[in-house]
C-alpha cells in the first residue's frame, strides 16, 4: 500500500491536574510523560503495517526536529519513507495536553508546503505507483494533495485501487477514484441535509455516479457505516462498545478497508472488517492501531 497525503506528528503531554492557575481560570497540568506518534497520512500507513501490509508513505515534512522524529517513527514501524523535506516550512504537529486521561487542549502547528516540493512529490508519485497494489490518498486539507486529481488519474491508468479519505467542500477533484470514505459532516457539506434514509441513499448514489466512483463508504460514528455501490447498499451497524477517543479512527477504517481489498476480499466483507477495526480503535487513547489478532481473534 502506498499512502500519500498530509503527514503529521502527534505529540501527547500527560500530566496531573491538582489546581487552577492563579493567573487565569484554567487548570495547571504538571507534565509527567511525553509521547510521540505518527499522525495524519502517517497514521494510515502505521495502521496498514499493523494489519500486515507492506506500506510506503509519500508526503512532505519540514527540515526540523519534528521531521526527524517522524522519520525515526517510520523506521521503527517498518514503513518505507518517501518523504520530501521542505526547508521553507515546519513539520505539522498536533500537540495534545492530557490531564487525568482527559484531553484538555490541542495546539496545532501547520504550514502549507511550497509549490516546488509538491511538484517533486508528484514526480516521485508517478515513479512509485507501479510498485504498489493499492493507493490511499489521505487528505487533511493541509496542502499536500493539491495534485490529487492528477494522482488519481495516473493511478487508475495504472490499474490500481485508489481509496480517498476526502476533505473540503469540493469532491470533484476526487473523481475517478475507486472509493471515497467521507464521514457524516464531510458528506453533509457536499450533499446537504437528508430527512430520511431513502433521501440519503438517493443523494449518495447520485454523488457516486457523478464522481464515477465504484463505491462510496459513509462512516456514521454511532450509526455504523453504509457502503453505496452500483449493485447494492450495504449497512453495517456500529459495534456496541465504549467510545474513549475518536481521533484517528478514520485512518484505521481506510487502512483496514484498503488492506482487505488488496487481499482480494469483496467490498461487503471488507466493510464489515473495517467497521470492526474502527470499533476497536475508538476504545484506545489517541491515534492508535488495531492488530490482526484483535481483528480476527478466532484465528
Amino acid at each position: 500500500m502506498l499512502v500519500v497525503g498530509d503527514v503529521m506528528l502527534d505529540r501527547y503531554w500527560f500530566g496531573e491536574v491538582n489546581r487552577i492557575s492563579p493567573e487565569a481560570p484554567v487548570p495547571i497540568v504538571r507534565v509527567q510523560k511525553r509521547e510521540e506518534r505518527l499522525g495524519g497520512a502517517a497514521n494510515v500507513a502505521r495502521n496498514a503495517v499493523a494489519l500486515g501490509m507492506q506500506a510506503g508513505l509519500l508526503g512532505v515534512i519540514g527540515q526540523d526536529e519534528a521531521g526527524d522524529s517522524v522519520e525515526d517513527l517510520l523506521q521503527e514501524s517498518g514503513i518505507q519513507s518517501y518523504l520530501n523535506r521542505d526547508s521553507a516550512i515546519s513539520t505539522i504537529i498536533k500537540l495534545r495536553v492530557i490531564g487525568r486521561q482527559q484531553q484538555l487542549l490541542r495546539i496545532d502547528f501547520e504550514e502549507k508546503p511550497t509549490a516546488t516540493v509538491l511538484q517533486d512529490k508528484l514526480t516521485r508519485f508517478n515513479a512509485l505507483i507501479a510498485d504498489y497494489d493499492v493507493i490511499v490518498l489521505s487528505d487533511y486539507a493541509k496542502g499536500s494533495l493539491v495534485n490529487v486529481a492528477t494522482m488519481i488519474a495516473a493511478a487508475r491508468q495504472a490499474g490500481k485501487l485508489v481509496l480517498v479519505d476526502p476533505k473540503g467542500s469540493d469532491f470533484s477533484r476526487y473523481a475517478g477514484a475507486t472509493m471515497l470514505t467521507p464521514n457524516k459532516s464531510e458528506m453533509r457539506q457536499i450533499i446537504g441535509d437528508w430527512e430520511s434514509e431513502a433521501e440519503l441513499t438517493e443523494k449518495a448514489q447520485a454523488l457516486r455516479q457523478k464522481l464515477d466512483l465504484q463505491a462510496l463508504l459513509l462512516t456514521r460514528s454511532e450509526e455504523g457505516m453504509t457502503l453505496y455501490t452500483e449493485a447494492e447498499v450495504t449497512h453495517v451497524p456500529a459495534m456496541a462498545r465504549e467510545v474513549y477517543d475518536v481521533s484517528g479512527a478514520g485512518d484505521t477504517v481506510i487502512a483496514a478497508m484498503a488492506t482487505m481489498l488488496a487481499e482480494g476480499k469483496s467490498m461487503r466483507d471488507a466493510v464489515s472488517i473495517a467497521n470492526r477495526a474502527g470499533g476497536i480503535v475508538v476504545g484506545k487513547l489517541g491515534t492508535a492501531t488495531v492488530s490482526r489478532g484483535e481483528l480476527f481473534p478466532e484465528l
